[in-house]
C-alpha cells in the first residue's frame, strides 16, 4: 500500500484512537448493564437493562468494531509500522480481529437473546469482562510497543542497514 501523507495519517489516527477508546468505553457499560441485569432482583430492572443492552448491541457495536479494526488496519498498512514488521502491531491486529467476531457473532446474539428473556446470565458478565481485559491490553500494547520486530521486520531491517534496496517505510518509525 502506498505510505499515507501526514495529514492523512495523523486523521485516520485520530479516528482510530477515538474509535478504540469508544470500543472500550462501549464494553464497559456492556459490563456494567450485564451486571446490573444479572445481579438485581427486580424484574424491571433487568429488563431495562438487557433492553438498554440490546440498543447499544444493535446500534455501536459492529460499527465501533468494524471501524476500529479497517482503521488500524489502514494505518498499519500505511505507515512504516506495517502489519506484520512489529510483534505488536501483529498481536493487536489478531486481537482486534477476534474480539470483532466475537462481538458481531456471540455477544450480539447473546445480548438480544437476554432482551428477549428479560434477564441476563452470566454470560453477558464474562464476555464484557473478558472484551474490556482484551481492549486495555490493547492499549497497553498501543502504548509499550514491546517484543520487537517480526522475522520479517528483522530482515527488512537488515537489509537497510546493508545497503540493499528496502523499502524506506521499513527503516523510518513514525506514529
Amino acid at each position: 500500500m502506498k505510505p499515507l501523507k501526514r495529514p492523512a495519517r495523523r486523521s485516520l489516527l485520530v479516528v482510530h484512537v477515538a474509535v478504540s477508546v469508544s470500543w472500550l468505553g462501549l464494553t464497559v457499560c456492556l459490563l456494567t448493564l450485564g451486571i446490573t441485569a444479572f445481579l438485581t432482583g427486580d424484574t424491571t430492572t433487568a429488563q431495562a437493562a438487557t433492553r438498554a443492552m440490546k440498543i447499544f448491541g444493535d446500534w455501536l457495536v459492529v460499527p465501533v468494531a468494524l471501524i476500529s479494526l479497517l482503521s488500524g488496519l489502514v494505518l498499519a498498512l500505511g505507515t512504516s509500522w506495517g502489519l506484520a514488521r512489529h510483534r505488536w502491531v501483529w498481536t493487536k491486529f489478531w486481537l482486534t480481529l477476534i474480539t470483532t467476531a466475537l462481538s458481531i457473532f456471540s455477544l450480539r446474539p447473546g445480548i438480544n437473546e437476554a432482551a428477549t428473556q428479560g434477564a441476563a446470565d452470566i454470560n453477558l458478565v464474562v464476555a464484557p469482562s473478558v472484551a474490556t481485559a482484551t481492549y486495555l491490553f490493547i492499549t497497553a500494547v498501543s502504548v509499550l510497543k514491546p517484543w520487537g520486530p517480526t522475522r520479517r521486520g528483522r530482515r527488512l531491517r537488515v537489509s537497510a542497514s546493508s545497503g540493499k534496496a528496502v523499502d524506506e517505510r521499513s527503516v523510518r518509525r513514525t506514529a
